[in-house]
Parts: C-alpha cells; structure tokens; sequence
C-alpha cells in the first residue's frame, strides 16, 4: 500500500485542491475599496457680506472633503473624488457610469448657509444621487459615504452656529433652534434605480451561472457528438465544423429565449425589454459556446476543466466592483474575463435604459464568438492533416 504513489502525492494534491479553490474566496472576504469614483459639484455662487471678503461655503466644503479623505502615504484612498462642473455634466456621467455617486452643492448654498444666523433662517440643501444600477454594493458604500460626509458637516456648522450665538449673547427664536438641529438638509436620489426588489439589483450576475453552465454542457455535448463521425476529407471535415456551429446557434436561441421567459415568468425578475435581453442572452450563449468548442478543437475534451475553474474563479468576482477588488484580481483575472463583458451588456440593459445596441460589451462577444469560429474551421484542416499523414504511414 505504501509502495502506491497515488496514495503517497494524494496529501499534496488534497493541498493542492484546497488553495486552488480557497483563491476564490478571497476576493469577496472583507472587500476593501480603493479609489471608488464619486462626482462632487459647486455650483455655488457665494455671498457678498458687508465689510468682508465674498464668502462661498460651497468652495469651502469641496476642498475640505477632498483634503480629508486623503489617505496614508503610499495608500490609494477609499474614495476618488471628481470635480464635476455642472449637475447637467454629472447627470450624464452617472449614465455613462463614471461615477457611484454624486454629491451636488447648489447655487444658493451660501446664502441659505449665512442665513442661518439671521432671524429668518433658512437651511441649505445639498443633493446626493446613488447611482444604483452601476453597481449595488459599491453605490450603497458610495450613498454611506456621501450621508457621512453631510452629517460631519452638520457637525461643523452647528458647532460654528452655536459658538456664534454663545459670543453675541443672543436668544434664539423657534425657528433658530430648530434649524439647529439639522442646519444643512440633504435629498438623496437613486438614479438608474434597480427597483424595490433587491434581487434585481443582482439580476445580471444571477443570470451568468445558469447560462454559463448551460453554453459549457452544450458545447461539450456538440465537440462530443462530432467527433465520432468518421471524416475522410478536408470538405467533410469543413462541413461537419460548419454543422457545429449551425447546432450550437440552434441551441443558443433555445437558451436565450428560453432562459428570459424563465427568469421572468416563473423567476419574477424584472425584464424591462424581453426581446432585446433574450436576443442578447442568445448572442452571449452562442458566444460561449463558440469559444469553449474552439478550444476543446484544439486540446481536447479535457479542455472543459479550464472553464470550469473560469465558473469557480470568475463567478464570485462578477458581483464585486473593480474598485473593490485587489489589484491582482482587478488586472490579472477580472479584466480578462468572457463573461463580465455578458454581465457589463445586461447592466446596460436592465438599469441604464440602452436597449440592444452596438456597444463595448456586445462588440467584444460578437469578437469572440468570430474568433472563435475562425479557430473551429480551421481546426478541420488540422485533423485532415493529421489524418493524411497517418494514412501515409500506413501506404509506407
């Protein structure tokens, strides 16, 4: 017993095992971000006081925000502000989700600010938008992040209001102490909204393992079936490739128009548009599908391991912000991965109101599905020469 090497190395590869699958687990274990973008805009015009210099609080506010959240020496800062013009800009930013967040001081906020130590008191309003559909954890922190900042401001005005009034040995009216309590209000507005139910908000992600799962089966199903058909000639071989890639289009329409009635008929996701998330669905199975028969053309059936640890390595890192993952993720595994590009295209889809058009997400699949069908024809080639040279072996 002790003389079989499988039992002696089965340790080691128990090892082996546990690291390799312990490497997904990492990313979603106390995720820290780094440089999360979220958009601050003054429009503040300022006030003019008497006998002293024009005052903008907004200004004021905007560099101490940005001055506090700087982080330790060679730290990358939890947050990465953006000074944004307008809230016109902002808007747009939000849609074209360059931003979490946005934190908007209007053009009032320093005369409702010098205000509040007059008889008649009105308090400021900032506005805050959390841009929802971007991504639902990191635009929570970013909302979490922006009614801190407000609050310590709150803080820091009350505190300077009541050392005003303490000093001039004034009595307060009603209205003065009420506006005490909250001197500057906030209006938070969820911008690309992924609906009261919380699950939408995952809807995308949702979405990948199933379809994922159902392209591997099939694809692997395909390169099966083909390759116990006897294949004489480079025509043969050609048509039989061709017949491949006609079947695996037949059964990506099954899977993307099936899977959107599933997940909306009986699942009770939100679906804004059938048609255009099943057509896409339907061209990122077909993708899959392509890309997973091109390479077991080239390696063989054992080639399915590699996206099966795509599923395991892949599928916890779809959920998370790039912003809170580490760098070895972000730019060695994420930023290279098929399906975050399906995930980026339904996002567009479901929240940001894009319907099917033709953008990055849907190019990078059509290009790999093209690639993809490059390499399985050509692959034919490859087994007819294969089989010419084992034929002239056996001539010899």
């Amino acid at each position: 017993m002790l003389k079989n090497k499988l039992l002696l190395v089965s340790p080691i590869i128990a090892l082996a095992v546990i690291f390799i699958f312990s490497l997904t687990l990492f990313p979603t274990v106390q995720p820290q971000p780094k440089n999360l973008p979220i958009a601050i805009v003054n429009e503040d015009v300022g006030v003019e006081i008497p006998n002293q210099p024009k005052m903008n609080m907004g200004q004021t506010i905007a560099e101490m925000i940005q001055k506090t959240s700087v982080s330790a020496k060679d730290e990358d800062p939890v947050v990465k502000w953006v000074e944004v013009k307008s809230s016109e800009a902002v808007e747009k930013g939000l849609d074209g989700q360059k931003y979490y967040a946005a934190l908007v001081i209007p053009k009032d906020f320093s005369v409702k600010q010098a205000s509040l130590q007059t008889l008649t008191p009105t308090s400021p309003q900032v506005q805050i938008y959390i841009n929802q559909g971007m991504n639902t954890a990191a635009s929570t922190m970013a909302g979490q992040i922006l009614n801190g900042v407000v609050d310590n401001m709150n803080n820091t005005v009350r505190e300077q209001l009541i050392n005003g009034f303490e000093k001039q040995g004034a009595l307060l009216t009603v209205e003065q102490a009420t506006n005490l309590t909250v001197p500057i209000e906030k209006k938070v507005t969820n911008v690309n909204e992924v609906g009261s139910n919380s699950a939408n908000g995952n809807a995308p992600v949702s979405l990948f393992q199933p379809l994922w799962i159902a392209s591997l089966a099939s694809a692997a199903i395909l390169f099966i079936a083909v390759s116990k058909l006897p294949i004489s000639t480079r025509k043969e071989g050609l048509m039989t490739k061709a017949s491949q890639i006609l079947m695996g289009a037949i059964v990506s329409l099954v899977i993307g128009f099936g899977f959107t009635w599933i997940a909306e008929g009986m699942v009770g996701l939100n679906i804004p548009d059938y048609l255009d998330t099943a057509i896409f669905l339907t061209i990122s199975s077909f993708s899959f599908i392509l890309m997973i028969l091109a390479v077991l053309s080239l390696v063989g059936i054992k080639g399915i391991a590699i996206f099966a640890l795509l599923l395991f390595f892949g599928g916890p890192l779809l959920a998370l912000a790039p912003e809170m993952m580490s760098p070895f993720y972000r730019d060695w595994i994420y930023s290279w991965l098929p399906m975050r590009f399906m995930i980026e295209g339904l996002r567009n889809l479901f929240f940001f109101g894009e319907g099917l058009t033709w953008n990055t997400p849907l190019t990078v699949l059509v290009g790999i599905g093209l690639v993809s069908m490059i390499v399985i024809l050509a692959s034919a080639l490859k087994h007819s020469k294969v089989e010419k040279e084992i034929m002239d072996s056996d001539i010899a």
